[in-house]
């Protein structure tokens, strides 16, 4: 069940913040409301856009503002590809969304919280940071101790039917999980150059 403030988040920043804002009994319920007479808002300022997409990346991937501000810092003063694309693969290569990418978990707070935890070994050392920088080539595994944990019960079914990024693979049989590329931004949810423009005031 969706809670009032996430409610309220996805209606005003849209469905692709939460998961659980991607159903069809959400999208029936807005729809309700919208034909209920709710006044029509107005469009936005440039800056209102700008600010709006700042928001769907810190909700999204659960991270503060200091933490967004701080990537996109880092991304501008790297040498390379484009910012926006630079930008894209720190929050990607976060190691809580990575394991959200490899279907372990419902959603990145459940993956942040398994972190946390300590349910994870990276290149063999346990890590306990959600915000741990991934790179192409590194071995995420469940620690030994806890494959017999009650979250690890049904991963099998969990991810019979689910399809990961090109850029992540999970084994099941080994329970390891590889960084085998950098990701790409397929999803067209968040517009990153607005977020870079909103910071470059």
């Amino acid at each position: 069940m969706l809670s009032k403030p996430k409610f309220k988040i996805c209606r005003r920043l849209g469905p692709g913040v939460y998961d659980k804002c991607q159903t069809a009994k959400f999208s029936a319920t807005t729809g309700k409301m919208a034909l209920a007479g709710a006044r029509r808002p107005k469009a936005p300022t440039e800056y209102g856009t700008q600010l709006i997409e700042k928001q769907k990346i810190r909700f999204s991937y659960g991270i503060t503002e200091r933490q967004l501000s701080n990537y996109v810092k880092k991304a501008s003063s790297a040498k390379g590809a484009g910012t926006a694309e630079k930008l894209y693969e720190r929050l990607e290569f976060r190691l809580d969304n990575a394991i959200y990418r490899m279907g372990l978990g419902a959603s990145r707070r459940a993956t942040r919280q398994m972190v946390s935890h300590g349910h994870f070994i990276v290149n063999d050392k346990r890590v306990t940071i959600p915000s741990y920088e991934l790179k192409f080539g590194d071995i995420i595994k469940i620690r030994e101790g806890s494959k017999g944990k009650k979250i690890f019960n049904k991963i099998a079914e969990n991810l019979k039917d689910y399809n990961s990024p090109a850029w992540v693979s999970f084994d099941i049989n080994s329970m390891e999980g590889k960084i085998l590329d950098k990701p790409k931004n397929m999803e067209g949810f968040i517009d990153l150059n607005a977020v870079l423009e909103f910071y470059s005031r």
